[in-house]
């Protein structure tokens, strides 16, 4: 039976739960279509099945933000998914700040060493800084989903080299998590 991935792209196209800014950018449209992408590549693998959060860019998810969090995870629990990866865009008011970082409900934990193997695959790929998993109990996709959870920032829409390589090249970030993915869920 294929493992299941649930890609939540995190933030909706417009408010409510809209994403952070910088450079021009938003971090909903940065992360869109690095989680199409994700989820094109384990689908044309037959080990996964993926699903994603919003399948196309204008899908909105709720009237609030908990409410936009609430009905990603409770589709993720509902759908049975394996493995929830969170997908999103750093920020700092300092612009060096640069990587990419992860966090996980607790360590040690089974999503915890999901996240390093992402991270890991994913600094290879992008040559992004690896700046570590963390523990973080207050996310709410973390807390409530059904199955290991992670979130993963995938570098900082407030520096201009992180976001413009999340611009142009999506597929570089989706295939270091997808490798990191297969690293430790194996097929």
């Amino acid at each position: 039976m294929a493992t299941k991935i649930y890609i939540d792209q995190g933030h909706n196209p417009q408010s409510p739960n809209a994403g952070a800014e910088g450079n021009g950018l938003r971090e909903q449209d940065l992360v869109y279509p690095i989680g199409i992408e994700l989820a094109r590549r384990l689908n044309a693998n037959p080990d996964y099945e993926a699903r994603l959060s919003r399948p196309t860019p204008t899908t909105t998810i709720g009237t609030s933000n908990s409410s936009s969090l609430r009905l990603r995870v409770a589709d993720a629990n509902a759908w049975g998914a394996d493995y929830f990866i969170s997908l999103h865009a750093n920020a700092s008011n300092i612009s060096a700040a640069s990587g990419s970082e992860g966090f996980a409900f607790s360590r040690p934990s089974v999503a915890f060493s999901f996240g390093e193997a992402i991270l890991r695959r994913m600094t290879d790929v992008t040559g992004l800084r690896n700046r570590g998993m963390q523990v973080r109990t207050n996310l709410y996709v973390l807390r409530k989903t059904a199955m290991p959870a992670v979130l993963i920032e995938l570098g900082f829409i407030t520096n201009p080299g992180d976001a413009f390589l999340m611009r142009d090249n999506p597929a570089l970030f989706a295939e270091g998590i997808y490798q990191g993915i297969v690293e430790y869920v194996g097929n």
